[in-house]
Parts: C-alpha cells; structure tokens; sequence
C-alpha cells in the first residue's frame, strides 16, 4: 500500500468513527430530551395543563378545603366577522366552589335571514387551569345551527376541580365562535 493510499485509509477510519460516535450522541440525546424538556419546564414555570395534579409538585396543589375555597370565573364571547351573530354571557362572572357543578347560559342570536350553522373554540385562561376547568355539558362539543333572526339560549355546565392549583384564584372561559361552510366537519372541542 502506497503512503497516500495509507493515509486515506487512516483518515477514513477516523471519520468512521467519528461518524459512528456522532450516532451514538445523537441517540443518547434523544432519549435525554424528555428529562430535559421537564427540567425546563419546570425552570421556567411552564407545565402541561392536562397533565394535571399528579404531574405538579405537592406544593402547588391547592391546601384549602374545597368548601372554603373560592374560585372567580369569567365568561366572554367573541364572534368571527363571517358569522352574522351576537354572542354573549348571559352573565359575566360567576363566584365557584371547587368540586361543585354550575350551569351558566350564553346567549346567541342569528342577525343574518338566513339559516347559519356555527362551531363554537373554548379557551381557558391562565392555560395553566385548562386541565382543572371540565365541560360536563357544553354547547361547543357540537355545531350550532339558527334559523335567521333566532334567538337560543345555550346551556353551559361546568365544574372546576379542587385540585385547581392553589395560586390560581381567577379564571376565564372564553369561547370563539366559527362560521361553519355546508358539510363542514365539527371542530374537535376541549
């Protein structure tokens, strides 16, 4: 063997195994990600709202019995431009004990005259009580369709849980609410 030809074969060595040891870090890091996302998570305050009580530490889970507790919700409507309706709460807040169930109504009415089908988004905010605020009975788990100039009130019924994080005395429902083209599929609804 020619020196060159040594020489190539030393450094294609070298670059296989550098190569095979590239793999072998990119494999560890992959399997360091998930204990690595959670440490920066919990670094920077943010945590998954559905992964619940069980995934938060001992402290911030509320240590106040639930029938002392009280918990402020609010509600608030928005509507798309395309849907030619007025949607509202029919009241704007509400005071609530963990672990009880509430029903509130909104208030929707179609200013179009024509028949209008529409989907309802909820969101809850701060996100972090997204996965303590549960819709037993809900208006948004399905389309929503009013003849022109029909006025309907639509039932929300609701608990929040006692596990609700104890620094979270104050939460707000907001729903968005979709115009729906014909034969549209519903929008999957938390």
């Amino acid at each position: 063997m020619s020196e060159p030809q040594a020489e190539g074969a030393v450094r294609q060595r070298r670059h296989t195994r550098l190569l095979a040891l590239l793999a072998v870090g990119m494999f560890g890091f992959g399997f360091a990600l998930v204990p690595l996302y959670g440490l920066l998570c919990e670094v920077t305050g943010m945590q998954q709202g559905g992964l619940g009580a069980a995934a938060r530490p001992a402290a911030a889970v509320a240590t106040v019995a639930a029938s002392d507790r009280v918990i402020v919700v609010k509600f608030d409507g928005t509507v798309h431009p395309d849907l030619p309706w007025d949607f509202v709460p029919a009241q704007r807040s509400l005071e609530v004990s963990p672990g009880q169930t509430y029903q509130v109504n909104f208030v929707a009415s179609n200013r179009s005259s024509r028949r209008v089908t529409g989907q309802a988004i909820p969101a809850v905010a701060p996100w972090q009580a997204t996965g303590f605020f549960n819709k037993l009975e809900c208006f948004c788990f399905r389309q929503q369709t009013l003849d022109g100039g029909e006025r309907v009130e639509m039932p929300l019924r609701f608990t929040v849980s006692p596990d609700l994080p104890g620094n979270i005395n104050s939460l707000t429902l907001s729903y968005s609410f979709l115009r729906m083209a014909e034969g549209q599929g519903a929008l999957a609804a938390n």
